[in-house]
């Protein structure tokens, strides 16, 4: 299904993703009219993006001199999902630059081919104390490298 934005050259399977990560959907997700609320969407990019830059870029969030700072984001939202459905995280780099980089990420049930959100999250990585971008290390560029389309 092509997102509503125009984008018909992507039809969000998990083919086109490089990196999956669990997501537990919780009670508090959903809303009123009883799927996961469209806000908890953006939690879950910021969750997928940021444990991929931990656990295979080096990102030391707690005493590091870098941070990545979220400057862009988007979301298209395809079918719904509701606690308590198992979801996945696919991830991948749509733009890598010298300080910034644009990810891909797409939230899939458990099991299932085709997304059920998608949308971009932009990064620029700064110094931890002036906030001014700086480039991306060599540790986080190769992680980032190995998940570019």
């Amino acid at each position: 299904m092509p997102s509503s934005n125009g984008d018909k050259d992507q039809s969000h399977t998990r083919a086109e993703y490089r990196h999956f990560t669990p997501i537990a959907t919780r009670w508090g997700d959903n809303d009123i009219y009883g799927h996961v609320n469209n806000v908890v969407y953006y939690a879950y990019f910021d969750s997928v993006a940021n444990l991929f830059l931990i656990e295979q870029g080096g990102l030391n969030i707690q005493n590091g001199d870098t941070i990545g700072l979220v400057v862009n984001s988007s979301c298209n939202y395809l079918a719904p999902v509701e606690f308590p459905d198992k979801l996945e995280g696919g991830f991948r780099v749509n733009r890598l630059g010298s300080s910034s980089v644009e990810y891909g990420i797409a939230i899939f049930k458990q099991g299932e081919d085709q997304a059920c959100a998608a949308g971009t999250f932009t990064h620029v990585f700064v110094d931890r104390e002036t906030r001014r971008p700086k480039p991306i290390a060599s540790q986080m560029r190769a992680a980032l490298e190995s998940v570019s389309l």
